[in-house]
């Protein structure tokens, strides 16, 4: 996906409401138009993601022998999504299921991440970022070996 135009960068905090509603931040609206898919993430944060982000990570997930344990933890993880779409004030309601796995309630981040956004209580952003920082170095020479 080399189109830039439909990539997610940047940071923001936001606030998901008392009644679960999250605002989705204007950079990434058009980008989101109609239905999104949000699921569990990885370390603790939601993903949203558009129609083909989700259906290729399905195919992903279909072809992963169903004998296989860790395929079977993972599809059910990324199988407890919610099919949405943000209403006229540019929000979406994400479900309780979600946002408990996710420990969201009051200061949120929202996170571009190329071909996906993430939503991260603002606490567990924090603690990501730290580790981030301090291991990038490590990070970095792993990467640079694929």
């Amino acid at each position: 996906m080399g189109d830039t135009e439909q990539t997610f960068l940047g940071e923001f905090e936001h606030t998901v409401d008392e009644k679960g509603r999250l605002t989705i931040p204007v950079q990434f609206r058009d980008k989101l138009a109609g239905k999104i898919f949000v699921t569990r993430g990885l370390d603790g944060c939601l993903f949203i993601l558009r129609p083909a982000e989700y259906e290729a990570l399905q195919a992903k997930l279909v072809a992963v022998p169903i004998s296989h344990t860790q395929g079977r933890t993972f599809t059910r993880m990324f199988a407890a999504a919610a099919e949405l779409e943000i209403d006229k004030q540019g929000r979406i309601l994400l479900p309780a299921p979600l946002r408990e796995h996710a420990g969201l309630n009051g200061s949120v981040i929202v996170s571009g991440v190329i071909n996906r956004v993430e939503v991260w209580s603002k606490e567990r952003w924090q603690a990501e970022t730290a580790h981030m920082e301090r291991d990038s170095a490590y990070i970095g020479e792993q990467l640079a070996s694929l």
